[in-house]
């Protein structure tokens, strides 16, 4: 659905995040152009016990989406070979796999192509440019390697003294500011940010259709602090990344927009960010080294990734 033009506090803030040509016209990955080697040289730094903590949610066919949007389908698993001689008896037996699924079916990378407003996406580019044959010529998720940085957990929920936000609590600036007070450091320049809201812990309790409706997330404030701090990517764990139904009535996803066609900021979304949470409380700091490199599906407009929080 198109974003209205009657709605001109989304087109004043358009104008005040967006990166196009900032790093040239023919730029692709938009801020992940802030995080250079001297950036992930420092989030290294950041390890100081070695302790490995996942990120991503299981892949499997009772996984988080509930048929909300039409071909986001869980991970169907099927065993193509099952301890099969390929080379003849006696040899060695192999067995296989294949996995039908939705690239933004589980824990995920939301690429620059995602969404689209006004017939166009990052950098200006025409949305025409998404086919249904070769997907994404430009801005494609294999475009957006090597996404390793300092990782900052953000945890608004502990900020706010619960453990879990209400399903329609829009997540604002200046709750970004107190998870920032509640870390004890700066968001800078390059780093990736993972907000928690709790959110996730309904989709684990397994009540997953009171999982994404209504679900807590991003307000449309919160792009212009990212825009202000140069945050290289965001992630949280929620269904829908921004509160959903919109605050706005009838301004639909405008959170998406700002972020990945204005801003050029990959979203993240369905990242269990649980055990980080206790870590990081344990730990007393909540900076670490992340990796979170998205499976390079060339022309894809998304993909899973198992992100993992080293600190």
């Amino acid at each position: 659905m198109p974003l209205p033009a009657m709605h001109p506090a989304f087109h004043d803030i358009a104008k005040r995040v967006n990166n196009w040509g900032r790093w040239g016209a023919d730029d692709e990955i938009g801020t992940l152009n802030l995080i250079t080697d001297e950036v992930v040289r420092q989030a290294a730094a950041e390890v100081r016990t070695g302790r490995r903590v996942p990120l991503s949610l299981p892949l499997k066919e009772d996984g988080v989406q509930t048929g909300m949007i039409p071909g986001r389908v869980n991970p169907l698993h099927a065993m193509v070979q099952i301890n099969q001689e390929i080379f003849g008896p006696g040899t060695v037996a192999c067995s296989d796999d294949a996995v039908t699924m939705g690239l933004q079916a589980a824990t995920h990378w939301d690429a620059l192509t995602h969404v689209s407003h006004s017939g166009v996406l990052y950098n200006g580019r025409s949305a025409a440019t998404i086919t249904p044959h070769g997907g994404a010529e430009f801005s494609g998720i294999d475009k957006a390697r090597h996404i390793v940085s300092r990782g900052v957990l953000l945890d608004v929920a502990r900020a706010r003294g619960t453990d879990r936000l209400g399903g329609s609590y829009a997540v604002t600036p200046e709750d970004l500011d107190a998870a920032e007070e509640l870390a004890g450091t700066r968001v800078r320049a390059g780093d990736i940010v993972l907000v928690r809201t709790g959110q996730i812990q309904v989709y684990l309790s397994g009540d997953k259709h009171a999982y994404g409706y209504p679900s807590p997330g991003l307000s449309i404030r919160t792009p212009e602090w990212f825009h202000a701090r140069d945050v290289a990517a965001v992630a949280n764990d929620t269904l829908t990344f921004e509160i959903f139904p919109p605050e706005v009535e009838d301004l639909w996803l405008p959170v998406h927009a700002l972020d990945l066609v204005e801003m050029g900021m990959l979203q993240g979304q369905n990242w269990n960010l649980e055990e980080l949470s206790t870590a990081c409380g344990e730990a007393g700091r909540y900076t670490f080294l992340l990796s979170a490199m998205p499976e390079p599906f060339v022309g894809a407009t998304g993909t899973p990734v198992a992100p993992v929080a080293v600190l």
